[in-house]
């Protein structure tokens, strides 16, 4: 898999070959040349730099080009701005000096068709909405498709719990509460707890 930068900013992309010295990686400083590759390439990651080709990953938004995997990165993550990003299909939005440790593990969810976002971002999206919120079809949905302790973990997880909580809350262990949740996501054909919550809203 091809990992490709995509930055105005030299200094960036150099910050991030130093972060990610395994990977098969492309810099991409333009708009026409990044599309260009992407019409030759099969399997890639983009990763933007959001604070230098803003301009670029909006042009992309509103013509619905957006390639099918794509990071954002910004210097000052904002939740409005990535609750936005995620929404409209980027895979994960952070810190364009996150740590490498969070670099690597953010990659790997990408990789493995998730939706990575920080902490904070995580928990806005799952604030925003609550069972009393959700439209019809998607109370349909989660009554017909899943049992009764699956529905109390669900509600739980809109409630913006994580699995101990939601271990403590029911009375029952955290892998349980891990069973229940990977029953969950595969029933509703989601991979992860935002897409979970971009289901639900939708």
């Amino acid at each position: 898999m091809k990992i490709i930068f995509f930055s105005a900013d030299m200094s960036i992309i150099h910050e991030w070959k130093m972060r990610d010295k395994e990977s098969n990686i492309l810099e991409i400083d333009n708009y026409e040349a990044l599309i260009s590759l992407l019409k030759i390439l099969d399997d890639y990651i983009v990763i933007i730099d959001y604070d230098s080709v803003s301009h670029s990953v909006n042009k992309m938004l509103s013509t619905n080009t957006l390639p099918k995997n794509v990071i954002v990165l910004e210097r000052i993550p904002e939740i409005v701005t990535g609750k936005m990003l995620i929404a409209k299909g980027v895979k994960a939005y952070g810190n364009t000096r996150m740590l490498k440790m969070h670099y690597s593990q953010m990659l790997e969810t990408v990789k493995n068709s998730k939706i990575w976002t920080y902490p904070e971002l995580t928990q806005a999206l799952t604030h925003n909405i609550r069972k009393s919120s959700l439209t019809s079809e998607a109370e349909s949905l989660i009554e017909h498709r899943l049992t009764e302790k699956e529905k109390e973990v669900i509600y739980a997880i809109l409630e913006g719990l994580t699995n101990d909580a939601i271990a403590y809350e029911l009375d029952i262990t955290q892998r349980t509460v891990k069973a229940h949740i990977s029953s969950i996501f595969s029933k509703l054909h989601v991979n992860d707890r935002v897409s979970l919550i971009l289901l639900l809203k939708s």
